[in-house]
């Protein structure tokens, strides 16, 4: 049988920080317990994660410190700011906290997309965070390439 091709990802929010920030050493999909407006203002392409990570509380994986900012429409808006519960399997839970308590990394939120079935889903990274001559050495290697591609252009112009 042919293999359908998937339909790309409708990103929401991105985290542009977190691989600057962070060494991100593994992605995983969840799924979020949003409510009615919080989807709308999402689909609207409002809101942020800067800063936002996910702790868990009581065998729980939750979101903290994501913007989601109301949505003008709606009749019963939401708190921009509050905690947002993350939907995993119990193996992928157990996995993450005891990455998180045994080697000290972080679980951060990269982007928020709909999926295929328009879904809402949040990647989540497990990173490390960097040191401040990992961050230089990123800058540098950014600039870099970015001056490679200029020289590369002008070559071929000419």
């Amino acid at each position: 049988m042919a293999r359908r091709e998937e339909p790309p990802k409708r990103i929401a929010v991105q985290n542009r920080k977190a691989r600057f920030d962070y060494h991100i050493l593994e992605t995983v999909e969840a799924g979020v317990v949003l409510t009615g407006s919080e989807l709308k203002s999402l689909r609207a392409g409002h809101g942020s994660l800067v800063d936002s990570y996910a702790q868990d509380v009581g065998n729980e994986l939750y979101l903290y410190n994501v913007h989601i900012p109301q949505y003008a429409s709606a009749r019963e808006n939401h708190e921009p700011n509050r905690v947002r519960k993350l939907l995993l399997h119990r193996k992928e839970i157990d996995r993450l906290v005891g990455a998180i308590t045994r080697r000290g990394m972080t679980i951060v939120p990269l982007s928020i997309y709909f999926n295929q079935r328009g879904r809402a889903k949040v990647q989540l990274g497990l990173g490390q965070g960097k040191k401040l001559h990992d961050k230089r050495a990123t800058t540098k290697d950014r600039e870099w390439k970015r001056e490679q591609g200029r020289l590369l252009r002008q070559s071929t112009k000419e």
